[in-house]
């Protein structure tokens, strides 16, 4: 009598968490030179699996690690995105922008607001997300 035959189990993939680009910010990404699209790329693919990039650090002044930047060079220039990764059903990038700061590494005070507003619409996009999927 011949055995039964057991199908081979299929390995568990975990889906990639999707990504929502907030304001403008999908846009001046794609006016950064190439090796830096690349180097953010990479880290928000790295943050879809439930990664943590080795550059990706916690953004200053955000309370832990779920607001991240990637900070770039490319062209003589340095850029930076930042992105959260605090909410369930996606990856949030808040902003993309080019380092204009005169005072060394701080991020300017017209780019934090900026993100702290973005933050704030992504708590609410997320929070209407789970209602809908709830409902």
């Amino acid at each position: 009598m011949p055995r039964a035959v057991q199908p081979i189990p299929k390995p568990t993939v975990k889906p990639l968490k999707p990504i929502r680009w907030l304001g403008d910010s999908l846009d001046r990404l794609r006016g950064f030179p190439e090796d830096v699209k690349d180097d953010v790329g990479t880290a928000l693919m790295w943050a879809q699996r439930g990664d943590k990039h080795a550059d990706a650090k916690p953004l200053h002044g955000f309370g832990g690690g779920s607001v991240l930047e990637i900070v770039a060079n490319g062209d003589g220039q340095t850029y930076r995105a930042i992105y959260t990764v605090r909410f369930k059903l996606r990856i949030y990038v808040l902003h993309c922008f080019e380092k204009k700061s005169k005072r060394g590494k701080e991020t300017s005070r017209q780019d934090i607001d900026l993100i702290k507003r973005r933050l704030k619409q992504a708590e609410g996009l997320e929070a209407e997300a789970q209602t809908k999927k709830v409902n």
